[in-house]
């Protein structure tokens, strides 16, 4: 079973990857404000990203500030992000159903008076 941290990683590199394969000449700022990290924390998973061979670095072709990167994503990035929705997919779907389960049991105790405040002695 993999930690909560790993999944919180994995989670932020799919949402990543999935921005870059939408717009690969998002500037960080733009893919920190999109996937809900910091711009040191977009910073962090590029370079990881580029350093596992996910994701390759190339000149924003449009932009007047040649400083301007694009991060497009390798055949090799593109495998791996199809992997992670997959996992993604399978582990929102077990939460979906965990948290279906928990309200109809709410809805089942406030139906039957099971939920309701107890009364105050007067």
């Amino acid at each position: 079973m993999t930690s909560r941290r790993a999944e919180v990683q994995e989670d932020t590199h799919f949402r990543v990857l999935r921005l870059l394969h939408e717009n690969p000449e998002r500037s960080q700022r733009e893919l920190a404000e999109a996937a809900g990290v910091s711009v040191g924390g977009v910073h962090y998973v590029l370079n990881a990203l580029v350093g596992k061979g996910l994701v390759k670095l190339g000149n924003f072709s449009a932009a007047a500030d040649k400083r301007r990167y694009a991060y497009i994503l390798t055949p090799k990035g593109i495998a791996r992000k199809a992997e992670i929705t997959r996992r993604f997919l399978e582990r929102k779907l077990r939460e979906y159903e965990d948290m279906k389960a928990e309200i109809d049991a709410l809805q089942g105790e406030l139906a039957s008076g099971a939920g309701a405040a107890p009364k105050r002695p007067d």
